[in-house]
């Protein structure tokens, strides 16, 4: 952001706050700067990106001024499904409320200027957009609508704006009822609507495939790579293969092998294990050497780096890196020669860790397993063979260790039922059913925690430029949240202290097989932080780990990759370590950080969107479930037997009028006093689908004891 060596941001903040004029024009400043009149030019556009990073803000007059000095903050907004929404102030201070009529055109994603309103005790701040400082998208998916010489667009994500206007020569070759990418113009400023041009023209939201695909789109997420990414991707993995560097160790005789799902095409992590006598054994974590394939700062880096991770959606993925490398040369393919990144490990029979070396390797994996088919042979009803299933079993044995450990510690394991959706060939779901987690799942996350923390160790410890995952204590107001709703309950929480991971998972043990396990389990999740990346290592709360990073999954996760090319720079090849640029190493943490919280959001939309469509086929039908969340407009449901959220709308309970009450996370009807309050049972009924919105509208048949 620096138009020279002599302006920087905080002069022109520190100028601001010290002028006696008060708000200042650009040419002012640049005189009370000294900025020399060629670098004008700069300083101005200088200028335009620290207002858009929200540090000065311009008022009346092309005047800049300091957002704080008249009570301004700013903060990313969230627009809830009525409407109105929550910025996130970037000081961490409480959200501030939004309502509809103050968005100032701000839509879900953007950074905003907020100005707060209003304080009241016990209620979030209220606030107004003062102004949009960045934009979370400029192109929006919707349904073209074509009527005379007017067509518009309407965006399936009601977040977004209500309607944007297409002009006849920029509705290309869109048809009534197509879904469309639409490139905004313009935000619909002042009264004027919203406008914008058709991109792309994906289909009818019935044609097989495109509800996703849109979904995909509204994320911006591409499928396809740029020409010149995928041909130096293949020139690439064609020197990597033929050159497969200097130190590299021939581990092609130990029984290695991988545990995936069943339809995973990129397996960048293998297990092995050796008896070394005296109780100890040495286990190999074997992961893809991707930085081998990829040289830092090329074309398919920089494209990595932009997308962050790999995106799961219901029915596809779209992969971080080209195909020739994320499914061929570098997935540990069974019976296939592959380069490794190889972390072997020593410790015992109770998760005692003695000692720990890295081996740039290259090997042999025995086989590709799922799952399913380890789960069988740590059950005994299936074998492999008498090398692999004793290996299994070793393993296993070793992983409870681990576990057993990290619980002592006091880590949480929260073990949420999450859905997968069952699709036909076609697309469209054919049931829900709850995700299994089984004993080899466990055992395969064990031994990558276990890598994770001990690579993390390595760079702490070395103090070596890294890029973290932390994970931060809940802040206070979550926590004060969290214990006013357990007393409601009958729970409680210690007091006079901040909260530690064990008070929190011997809460979770305390409820565990009672009828709210679902419901603590939910809301502790809701008060946890959000773990990150970052070039500081804060620690890992809920892990109760003082240091743990990614290292094993680089085909799909960026800092995974950053994180290896440090190992072997530093710890393999003991090269001097030169210290990375801290801000370049934190702006690719914060990006890292951001693409995952976005593919999540995909990930979820897409699941979501089979969810609702699943459920258009049992409109009318009756359902238990649990109130899993209250509003000021209804309360939420999620059913038990398929993991489908939907609202019941206040307008749709009859007896009485029905207020919130947030104290007592409950809506109340004001004559009656009866409540429906989170955690409560209900029997409801499928009332409305609509797929376009994503959304499952409920009609409450009766509130249902626990033990129906």
């Amino acid at each position: 952001m620096k138009p020279n060596d002599q302006v920087d941001a905080d002069r022109v903040i520190r100028a601001l706050a010290e002028s006696k004029r008060g708000p200042l024009k650009p040419k002012e400043l640049a005189r009370t700067l000294g900025v020399p009149s060629n670098g004008y030019r700069s300083f101005k556009r200088f200028l335009t990106s620290l207002e858009k990073a929200g540090k000065i803000q311009r008022v009346k007059g092309h005047r800049f001024i300091i957002p704080e000095s008249v009570g301004l903050e700013s903060g990313i907004i969230v627009l809830t499904r009525a409407g109105d929404g929550f910025v996130r102030l970037d000081s961490g201070s409480k959200d501030v409320f939004i309502g509809a009529r103050h968005l100032n055109t701000a839509m879900d994603g953007d950074r905003v200027l907020t100005r707060i309103e209003s304080r009241r005790r016990g209620r979030s701040p209220e606030g107004v957009v003062v102004s949009v400082l960045d934009r979370a998208r400029d192109t929006i998916v919707g349904t073209f609508r074509y009527s005379g010489r007017r067509s518009s667009v309407i965006p399936l994500d009601q977040k977004f704006i209500k309607e944007i206007v297409i002009s006849s020569r920029h509705s290309g070759d869109a048809d009534e009822g197509d879904v469309v990418v639409v490139r905004l113009d313009s935000y619909g400023e002042g009264d004027k609507s919203a406008s914008g041009r058709v991109e792309v023209v994906l289909g009818k939201l019935t044609d097989p495939g495109v509800d996703v695909l849109a979904v995909a789109h509204g994320f911006a997420l591409s499928f396809d790579f740029p020409a010149d990414v995928t041909a130096a991707a293949e020139k690439d993995a064609r020197q990597g293969i033929a050159d497969p560097g200097a130190k590299r160790v021939d581990r092609t005789g130990l029984c290695i092998f991988t545990i995936d799902p069943e339809e995973a095409k990129d397996h960048d992590d293998a297990l092995s294990v050796v008896a070394l006598g005296q109780g100890r054994f040495e286990v190999g974590v074997h992961i893809a050497d991707v930085s081998h394939f990829i040289p830092e700062a090329g074309p398919v880096d920089v494209e990595a780096l932009s997308r962050g991770t790999s995106v799961y959606l219901v029915d596809r993925t779209i992969p971080m890196l080209p195909e020739v490398l994320s499914s061929d040369v570098c997935s540990l393919k069974s019976e296939v020669e592959r380069f490794t990144l190889s972390l072997f490990i020593e410790l015992d029979g109770a998760g005692r860790v003695y000692g720990h070396r890295y081996e740039r390797a290259c090997v042999r994996s025995r086989g590709q397993f799922s799952y399913e088919q380890v789960q069988s042979v740590l059950d005994g009803s299936a074998g492999i063979s008498k090398a692999i299933d004793e290996a299994l079993h070793t393993l296993d044995d070793l992983a409870r260790s681990l576990r057993k450990v990290r619980s002592d510690r006091g880590a949480l394991d929260l073990d949420i039922p999450e859905a997968k959706v069952v699709l036909d060939e076609k697309g469209h779901p054919v049931d829900i059913q709850r995700s299994q987690r089984l004993e080899s799942h466990r055992l395969v996350e064990d031994f990558m925690i276990l890598a994770n923390e001990v690579v993390a160790a390595d760079m702490e410890t070395r103090e070596l430029s890294a890029i973290y995952r932390i994970h931060e204590p809940p802040v206070s107001e979550s926590t004060e949240s969290l214990r006013e709703l357990l007393t409601r309950v009958g729970y409680r929480l210690p007091k006079g202290r901040s909260l530690k991971p064990r008070d929190l998972q011997q809460l979770l043990d305390q409820v565990r097989g009672r009828p709210v396990e679902a419901l603590i389990s939910r809301v502790v999740l809701r008060s946890l932080s959000k773990a990150r990346y970052d070039t500081r290592n804060l620690s890992h709360f809920g892990l109760a780990s003082p240091a743990y990073l990614h290292f094993t999954s680089p085909i799909r996760r960026y800092p995974d990759l950053m994180v290896h090319r440090e190992v072997i720079r530093s710890l393999i090849n003991e090269e001097e370590d030169i210290g990375e640029n801290l801000e370049t190493l934190q702006s690719a943490a914060e990006h890292s950080s951001s693409r995952e919280q976005e593919a999540a959001k995909a990930e979820r939309a897409s699941v979501d969107l089979k969810k609702v469509e699943f459920m258009e086929g049992h409109l009318g039908e009756e359902f238990i479930g649990q109130i899993s969340g209250v509003a000021a407009y209804g309360f939420f449901v999620t059913l038990d037997t398929y993991f489908v959220d939907g609202l019941v709308h206040v307008n749709s309970l009859r007896d009485d009028f029905y207020l919130l009450d947030r104290d007592a996370y409950a809506i109340i009807g004001e004559r009656g006093q009866r409540r429906y309050r989170i955690g409560d049972r209900v029997r409801v009924q499928v009332s409305r689908v609509d797929k376009e919105a994503r959304h499952v509208d409920f009609s409450l048949v009766r509130k249902v004891a626990w033990k129906d």
